[in-house]
């Protein structure tokens, strides 16, 4: 790695669709280099598109949509799949 490259522009961006607003608007979550660690957003669906395109943003694959499910557990529950 050279001295002045920015260490985000080398990392994957990653996007996964959660859900479809009012048929105009598409909700998804947004991360760089972790999965597991996003933020969630929302745009018209040509944005969207175009967003996904700049970012060369790739979808989660079913692995790393599970990752991302089971971290959430770990993180609500303590442990995957406890209740309070």
């Amino acid at each position: 790695m050279q001295p002045n490259t920015p260490v985000l522009a080398e990392q994957p961006r990653f996007v996964r669709v959660t859900g479809v607003r009012n048929n105009r608007f598409v909700e998804f979550d947004f991360s760089i280099g972790d999965p597991t660690l996003f933020v969630e957003l929302l745009l018209p669906f040509e944005q969207f598109k175009t967003f996904c395109q700049r970012q060369h943003a790739q979808e989660l694959t079913v692995e790393q949509k599970a990752q991302v499910d089971f971290d959430r557990l770990k993180w609500r529950y303590g442990q995957p799949g406890l209740k309070h």
